[in-house]
């Protein structure tokens, strides 16, 4: 980071939309904050996984437009889906933040880049490299699916998932 990040006017608090909203989805705590933006928020793309990340890559090489991508690695504890290289990926194609069900690496370098980052944990081993997996799914973890284009909210207190416009209720 080159410097104190200045408050996103366009971010609400978890607490007030847990208050305020009654289709909002609160992701189980679970979830460890590793990159440097503790407050994030965008509309989801998701992947699902199994320790394996060129899908990740792949992703975070896209613009990002502010999204946060959301990577089902199915809770597993025998990788890391994302280390720093792709963090700064993220961070320079203009991702709002990357929440993994699964571990990352890298946990010091994470901690300096400008990308909201959520993990199960932190894994020194680096992921198969077979390229398998699925875009555009809904990925459940947490206690809470998560369909492409819900908006999620991270700071905090937690992570709460509001359904896409096209969902909502």
């Amino acid at each position: 980071m080159t410097g104190p990040l200045l408050p996103d006017p366009t971010f609400t608090p978890t607490t007030d939309l847990s208050d305020a909203r009654p289709d909002a989805a609160i992701l189980a705590p679970i979830l460890r904050d590793y990159g440097g933006r503790p407050r994030f928020h965008g509309p989801a793309v998701t992947l699902r996984v199994q320790d394996d990340n060129p899908l990740v890559r792949a992703a975070l090489e896209e613009p990002g437009g502010g999204r946060v991508l959301v990577v089902d690695n199915a809770g597993s504890l025998n990788c890391a889906v994302l280390g720093g290289m792709l963090a700064l990926l993220g961070t320079r194609n203009g991702w709002a933040g990357v929440i993994v069900n699964g571990c990352v690496r890298d946990a010091a370098e994470l901690a300096t880049l400008d990308l909201g980052v959520r993990a199960v944990a932190s894994h020194p081993r680096r992921s198969a490299k077979r390229g398998l997996g699925e875009r555009d799914v809904p990925v459940t973890f947490a206690g809470v699916t998560i369909h492409p284009g819900d908006h999620l909210y991270a700071d905090e207190d937690g992570v709460v998932c509001l359904p896409a416009p096209d969902r909502a209720s």
